[in-house]
């Protein structure tokens, strides 16, 4: 790594961690980088989850300090999205960039449907619906995190949007209750998915460490933007962020 990758790196990583916590697809600003830099796309998947881990339990910690959080309930969550992830990240060693593109494609018109349709004004509860949750949505959003949990080992990026699209349509909570259960999940699934790429010596972590001290800064200054501004800039926000990467991946 030279020196003028350190504010580079660094930056985009202060970005990605700030569009990570309040919506999602950072990752689309941070993997191009990594590859432009040099590293292999195996590498660039592998490097970006030290990034994650650290923005996600820094958003979580905004989020806490807020009085935004549920950490039982969120380790119920995070339980199956472990096993998928640690499915997803082995297949992702060897990841097609065709692959890569096509599915991500579908899956940003999908959430994008989901926004305009707007199921969390339907089902949420004054409280954001946490009191509300009963035992068949806490399985039925248990299942939809094993598979967001593979997707999220695979590739990682725009799993934000399919959080807040399952949360959202299973549970009833609001986007700011989504988003503290989400970043919490998220950086715990990636944490394994980060020991099997680790493992299979797809990290560089001198880059990675670097990111991870970029995002981790930007995961705290948005979640506490999220809280500060409420739902409704969350949601301009996350519709911007899926429109924008649905376009780049179709040009």
């Amino acid at each position: 790594m030279e020196l003028w990758h350190i504010p580079v790196i660094f930056t985009a990583g202060i970005l990605a961690g700030f569009i990570n916590t309040l919506a999602g697809g950072g990752s689309m600003l941070t993997l191009p980088i990594l590859i432009f830099l040099g590293l292999p796309t195996a590498v660039a998947n592998g490097t970006n989850r030290i990034a994650i881990v650290a923005q996600c339990f820094s958003a979580a910690a905004g989020f806490k300090r807020k009085g935004i959080s549920n950490f039982k309930l969120s380790i119920l969550f995070a339980i199956p999205g472990i096993l998928g992830a640690v499915i997803g990240a082995w297949i992702a060693v060897d990841i097609s960039d065709i692959l890569f593109k096509r599915v991500l494609t579908g899956i940003m018109l999908l959430v994008l449907g989901l926004i305009l349709w707007n199921p969390s004004k339907r089902w949420s509860a004054a409280d954001g619906g946490q009191a509300g949750l009963g035992r068949g949505r806490l399985i039925a959003t248990m299942i939809a995190f094993f598979f967001i949990g593979i997707y999220g080992g695979f590739i990682q990026v725009g799993v934000g949007f399919i959080i807040i699209a399952a949360m959202t349509t299973i549970t009833g909570f609001n986007l700011i209750v989504t988003n503290s259960h989400k970043v919490f999940v998220a950086g715990i699934y990636t944490t394994f998915a980060l020991i099997v790429f680790a493992f299979n010596g797809k990290v560089n972590w001198p880059i990675g460490l670097c990111l991870a001290a970029g995002m981790g800064l930007g995961g705290w200054i948005g979640s506490r933007w999220a809280v500060a501004k409420g739902e409704r800039w969350i949601r301009v926000v996350l519709a911007i962020c899926v429109i924008a990467m649905a376009v780049k991946l179709i040009v």
